[in-house]
């Protein structure tokens, strides 16, 4: 019995092994994000005035994601009535689907769905049917990037309701797409009513209620592959490291015809414009590594007190234009940042002194939109870093990004050893070295022996 003792902990091991794989198969609606670890979207529900059977309401979403914005067609905003209630009127948004209204005989709602889903207006709609902060069809900004147009609200007269503090009920199951999934939202909390200042800021006013809603997001819930890949290359190395092969998925043509297109092929405009298909899915360039956006960091110069990188995105989706547009990554020289070319940018400090995270977006109305695949499907710059002669080195890879970031998702970077080294760091050059010391030890081993 004493030499099967040791099956037991191996059984263990086992199991343990066996329950953390599951446990990473099974979809987390959890998010974190060390680079924002503070990023949400608040949803705040304003109860402004009473009405005969129910209330008024301003509804607002608030980005405070530093850098994942929400670009079109927009964003998408549900929930479930704890009641029977209707919406009435709406201001700066509307529902989607009007519902069952046929037991109202004159006045007839605006939606009397159970659980309603809303959308921004178009920018163009009628002054009488605006409020502020509304009418972007959707679109939401980055607070890093613009914070001014990082906020969203519409107005909604809701029937059926409470009338008072005590009947008013608190709907439940927000939800927000964007315009997709990838956001999960937390249940209603009531909080202490907002108060609003006059223009002269010498009076201030409050809601009668208000309650607050989190949503946080998750790349893991957004899509099962990654969206973006990192490819490097370096001016004292002829290696170019391109993404790692099916970063984002892998050509499936033989099986399922279409998961592709050559950018040569003459049915190319036929398949794009194809208006059966789901706008919102990629149609990817051939590629090795299937992904819609390709980073490419390049080492370009090296000066006696600086060096110079080059940084090219790359659209390969044919089917979408990315507006508005940011790019973030991790080095540590970002401390030394002293030009950077045809881009702006902000340096974002989540953990207070450590400066190594830059966030780079495009000019307005010069490359703030990145064109879908093709010979304009590209943006770049250059960025000039000034050296420190404790950290600064070329060897092991440390002139490239430690991470990669567009529009908010994770990219795939290249495994580490592939990264390019110095000629004299090279692997074969050392191991060259050891084999001649080890041939001359050998030598003078037998000339020992022989003396």
């Amino acid at each position: 019995m004493a030499g099967r003792r040791p099956a037991f902990p191996r059984l263990c091991s086992s199991v343990a092994l066996l329950v953390v794989a599951i446990s990473c198969l099974v979809p987390s609606s959890e998010a974190y994000d060390p680079l924002d670890p503070n990023g949400n979207i608040t949803i705040k529900w304003d109860v402004m005035q009473w009405t005969a059977d129910g209330y008024v309401a301003v509804v607002s979403l608030y980005n405070y994601q530093q850098y994942r914005h929400i670009q079109a067609p927009g964003w998408k905003l549900g929930w479930v009535w704890a009641k029977k209630e209707i919406i009435w009127s709406m201001s700066g948004g509307q529902a989607t689907e009007q519902g069952d209204c046929s037991k109202f005989k004159s006045n007839i709602p605006h939606c009397c769905k159970k659980d309603p889903d809303i959308v921004d207006l178009l920018p163009g709609t009628p002054y009488n049917m605006q409020i502020a902060n509304c009418c972007k069809g959707g679109v939401l900004s980055a607070w890093a990037q613009d914070p001014e147009n990082a906020v969203a609200s519409f107005q909604v007269s809701v029937g059926q309701a409470g009338t008072t503090n005590k009947t008013v009920r608190v709907p439940k199951n927000f939800t927000l797409k964007a315009p997709g999934p990838g956001y999960t939202c937390g249940p209603a909390k009531l909080v202490k009513p907002t108060k609003f200042l006059s223009q002269d800021g010498r009076r201030a006013t409050q809601a009668h209620m208000t309650w607050n809603v989190t949503c946080t997001y998750s790349q893991f819930v957004a899509q099962r592959s990654p969206t973006c890949c990192v490819s490097l290359s370096s001016f004292y190395n002829d290696t170019i490291v391109n993404c790692p092969t099916c970063s984002c998925g892998c050509q499936t043509n033989s099986t399922a015809p279409g998961s592709c297109v050559e950018g040569n092929s003459p049915y190319l405009a036929s398949v794009v414009t194809d208006s059966h298909k789901n706008s919102l899915a990629p149609l990817v360039q051939c590629t090795s590594h299937m992904c819609p956006i390709r980073i490419h960091w390049h080492v370009k110069v090296n000066y006696k007190e600086y060096w110079r990188v080059k940084i090219t995105v790359t659209n390969f989706n044919y089917r979408m234009n990315y507006s508005q547009w940011n790019l973030v990554a991790q080095h540590p020289n970002f401390d030394n940042l002293t030009t950077i070319f045809s881009f702006n940018y902000k340096s974002l400090n989540p953990y207070g002194q450590i400066n190594d995270t830059a966030m780079l977006w495009g000019i307005k109305y010069y490359n703030d939109l990145l064109m879908t695949a093709g010979p304009d499907g590209n943006v770049q710059s250059e960025l000039l870093f000034r050296k420190d002669a404790s950290t600064f080195t070329f060897q092991k890879g440390w002139a490239f990004p430690r991470r990669v970031y567009f529009n908010g998702d994770n990219c795939v970077m290249p495994p580490p050893d592939s990264y390019p080294w110095l000629p004299n760091a090279s692997p074969r050059l050392a191991a060259s070295l050891l084999f001649s010391f080890v041939s001359v030890c050998a030598v003078l081993a037998i000339l020992l022996i022989h003396v």
